[in-house]
């Protein structure tokens, strides 16, 4: 019984220490999380952002635009042009305009550089 009672506060441990983790991470290392999910937005195509775009291929800058070209044409926010790729591509539900999703993912391609 005892070693029944330590796996399972073992195991409550090690959920909250996941935890914490998860929540000291910066919005951009959460960006990076949500670009390499396949199941973002629901995603059920087995796709993740990473899969189209290795590395940030392709992204370099893309905050920075006016204008985002996508697969169902021109976008006015980056974040349209955010929810077209999870919707088409990924066969996603689109993230809300202001979801924390939506702004890690943002953060994240902010830091897309080009190599030198």
């Amino acid at each position: 019984m005892q070693h029944i009672f330590r796996i399972i506060l073992l195991g409550l441990a090690l959920a909250c220490t996941a935890t914490v983790s998860a929540a000291q991470q910066t919005p951009e290392e959460r960006g990076k999380a949500h670009f390499n999910d396949p199941k973002l937005g629901g995603g059920t195509s087995g796709r993740s952002c990473n899969t189209c775009h290795p590395g940030g291929k392709g992204l370099f800058g893309v905050a920075d635009k006016m204008g985002w070209a996508t697969p169902a044409g021109r976008s006015r926010t980056l974040e349209d042009a955010i929810n077209i790729c999870i919707t088409k591509a990924l066969n996603g539900k689109p993230l809300g305009v202001k979801s924390r999703e939506m702004q890690d993912l943002i953060a994240y391609l902010r830091t897309l550089k080009p190599k030198p």
